[in-house]
């Protein structure tokens, strides 16, 4: 009876499930990072330059002085709306949209320090990042909201005195 889920009275469990949660962090890590990937893979092909893991972790890649750059920036933009559609299909709860983009780009953070040996200081990465998270963040809850209030049948048909 332990392993079981037990119902409040309203329509999610309540149980705390860390695996549940760890294997959604993992999932959109791995989602973001796979689109993230290609996408700058596009944009690089468009723009004529090489290929390389730098664009997407070495904080000083992303710069609007060429088009190499900009390009870079356009593909995160873009992946933190494709990262709202998977917070919607993997996670679809509202409530949870900011915990898991916080976590996302949280992770992010670590994973561009040890990639740069240094802490990212330009205003460039952080603006982008906070921005994309926004992004990602508001994004998401709207389209889990929609099918969170789609899921509330309304009955409005005539009353019925009983």
């Amino acid at each position: 009876m332990s392993r079981m889920k037990k119902l409040t009275g309203s329509f999610r469990y309540t149980q705390w499930d860390p695996c549940l949660i760890v294997s959604q962090i993992v999932a959109m890590q791995s989602v973001l990072y796979l689109t993230l990937s290609l996408l700058v893979a596009i944009m690089q092909d468009l723009t004529g330059s090489t290929r390389t893991l730098d664009h997407i972790f070495e904080y000083h890649e992303l710069h609007v002085r060429d088009s190499e750059g900009r390009s870079v920036i356009i593909a995160f933009v873009i992946n933190a709306i494709l990262g709202a559609i998977g917070l919607w299909l993997l996670v679809g709860r509202t409530k949870l949209c900011l915990d898991f983009s916080c976590t996302y780009h949280f992770i992010h953070l670590f994973i561009c320090w040890c990639y740069n040996g240094a802490f990212p200081v330009t205003f460039s990465w952080w603006t982008l990042n906070v921005v994309c998270a926004a992004i990602t963040c508001v994004t998401g809850e709207f389209l889990c909201l929609r099918t969170e209030l789609q899921a509330i049948p309304l009955s409005m048909g005539a009353k019925v005195d009983l």
